[in-house]
């Protein structure tokens, strides 16, 4: 089938936290036989930041992010297209193309994936008039990479035929253990880009920790913290590129994840950086969410922590070889049941389902 994907980028994860995800679903899903053309727009500077060539497995479209070139890289699409994919947050003309892939003939399969559920179902509810009510009906089906039972059911009160989460995994032949780096050495690492509804849970989860903890170590990668007053014993790295990630992560005692608000809130979205952590190797501290334990067991797989004075608890008793045992169960566990290639294996199967329905339509 060729499928052709709208999404923020799949060659630069610069301000992208969904590239991992593309990168590692479409990999998989190319290898099952698909042709993938993935549209982005030359927005946000992430084309001066690239960390990967154009991919042998997906051909790439880099579209002026102007009215003209949107229009022009969806009528190329359409032509050409058995299947159209939007993503949310393309960050540029979101709401037009959304709109406009609704309203194209019935005889593409069209597919809408939120990468944001949580934020984008807020908007939604916060606003009788949002675009997507009237968009997602058109929708032959939405997929989520998370949210659970609560995405789901909200979705399908907005309208949507069906929504199914198609969760983060790891891409094993991306995200593996290598030597520790003397750059990342800590007792307690971060990686994330400073946004306005996470600072908060950074603040409590991690800064506040590290003030309360001055003799221990912690390293903060991740852009937009440079104007960010810090406690001396936290080391900022700045932006960490993807191929540096693996020794980012096991390169400390722990490594920490900490959600947004939303996301938080809805429970059952493991971020990508989930994934990558222990791919790499990490014994990984988590704020705690509901959903985890159906992919990680928690304090055999996992660290869990309800809040910032927890994450030092977690701390105080964590020694090189139980983090090393948590680390190692963890990556057996993701790896039987957590990958890409089981993820692009249900997409397949959607994939199926919804092609056989348009068929018995028409």
């Amino acid at each position: 089938m060729k499928i052709c994907f709208f999404g923020s980028s799949l060659v630069s994860s610069y301000w992208n936290g969904a590239a991992t995800y593309y990168r590692g679903l479409l990999k998989e899903i190319a290898a099952l036989g698909h042709e993938v053309t993935f549209f982005e727009p030359d927005a946000f500077d992430r084309q001066a930041h690239r960390d990967i060539d154009d991919p042998t497995w997906a051909r790439v479209q880099i579209y002026p992010a102007t009215t003209d070139g949107w229009q022009r890289s969806l009528s190329e699409a359409a032509r050409s297209a058995d299947l159209l994919i939007k993503a949310s947050g393309v960050g540029v003309f979101d709401s037009e193309l959304e709109t406009a892939i609704a309203e194209l003939p019935s005889r593409t399969l069209r597919i809408y994936w939120d990468v944001d559920a949580p934020a984008t179902l807020d908007a939604i509810a916060g606003q009788p008039d949002h675009h997507l009510r009237r968009a997602v009906p058109h929708y032959d089906l939405v997929l989520t990479y998370g949210g659970g039972d609560p995405v789901v059911s909200a979705y399908r009160a907005a309208g949507a035929r069906d929504c199914v989460p198609i969760y983060n995994a790891l891409d094993p032949a991306t995200h593996f253990p290598v030597p520790p780096d003397a750059r990342f050495v800590c007792d307690l690492s971060l990686l994330a880009n400073r946004l306005p509804d996470r600072e908060a849970r950074i603040e409590d989860f991690f800064l506040s920790p590290a003030e309360r903890m001055p003799n221990r170590q912690f390293l903060l990668g991740g852009s937009g913290w440079d104007s960010r007053a810090t406690p001396p014993n936290v080391r900022n790295v700045g932006h960490v590129g993807t191929g540096e990630h693996n020794a980012f992560f096991c390169s400390g005692l722990a490594t920490l994840n900490v959600n947004r608000d939303s996301m938080a809130k809805y429970g059952f979205s493991p971020p990508t950086r989930v994934f990558e952590a222990i791919g790499a190797g990490a014994c990984l501290i988590t704020d705690a969410w509901q959903g985890i334990d159906c992919f990680l067991e928690p304090d055999r797989e996992v660290l869990v922590a309800a809040d910032g004075r927890e994450v030092e608890e977690h701390l105080d008793a964590l020694r090189p070889d139980r983090s090393r045992a948590i680390a190692e169960r963890a990556r057996k566990r993701i790896l039987a049941h957590h990958t890409y290639e089981h993820r692009a294996r249900q997409f397949d199967h959607l994939l199926e389902g919804i092609s056989t329905k348009s068929e018995a339509a028409e």
